[in-house]
């Protein structure tokens, strides 16, 4: 028993010392673990309630959408650009606004909503489908050179053929046919790629290439 016990003692004592060198150094790193799980539970809160509250605007955004309400689709779409920017719900809501925008005849406000999608979004599909309407935007103000500059640089694919057909237009509206043939032909043929669901579309590209060969 007596062994057992001069064990025991030194075993306490080699603790002890090794608690008297590193003991410190464990506490700070345990308090700092616990700040660090505490911070990271703050924070996924935060991310929670931004993500609920950027959602009930991006609902308002929705309503006035459909209500045809430019100005409080706009206003709730530039509170959510303002307050949750981070979040898709931004980009969702100024992409919605600003087809509500448009549809007024509010293309100012169509494109400054637009190109915020574009320059600043996070979801990089978001930021294509922005440039392609912002593009139409553009065309629509008569700004072509303009128009064609945000569709020059290759979307994802899933827009691939939505570009090529834009710039085609935005080419025949300049006069410069032959560019324009070119960019509907790169439409069709990406169409194809798409199936049964693009006939339609892939169709009215075909009906605008036979007019400029025409």
């Amino acid at each position: 028993m007596a062994v057992y016990d001069l064990e025991e003692q030194e075993q306490i004592s080699e603790l002890k010392a090794w608690w008297a060198q590193y003991g410190n150094l464990v506490s700070t790193i345990a308090a700092l673990a616990a700040l660090a799980s505490v911070g990271w539970q703050g924070w996924q809160w935060y991310q929670n309630r931004n993500a609920a509250e950027a959602g009930a605007l991006y609902h308002v955004v929705q309503k006035a959408a459909d209500s045809r309400e430019a100005q409080q689709a706009r206003d709730a779409a530039g509170r959510l650009i303002g307050d949750y920017p981070g979040t898709t719900y931004a980009q969702l809501g100024a992409l919605l606004s600003a087809g509500t925008q448009f549809r007024a005849g509010e293309l100012d406000n169509a494109q400054a909503q637009l190109e915020w999608a574009v320059d600043k979004g996070q979801d990089p599909a978001l930021r294509d489908l922005a440039r392609l309407r912002l593009a139409t935007v553009l065309l629509q103000k008569g700004e072509l050179d303009a128009a064609l500059v945000r569709l020059q640089a290759a979307p994802v694919e899933a827009y691939a053929a939505r570009f090529a057909d834009l710039r085609g237009d935005v080419l025949a509206t300049q006069g410069k046919a032959a560019e324009a043939r070119t960019a509907y032909q790169a439409a069709i043929d990406a169409l194809a790629r798409e199936g049964e669901q693009a006939v339609t579309l892939r169709e009215v590209v075909r009906v605008k290439l036979e007019s400029l060969e025409g």
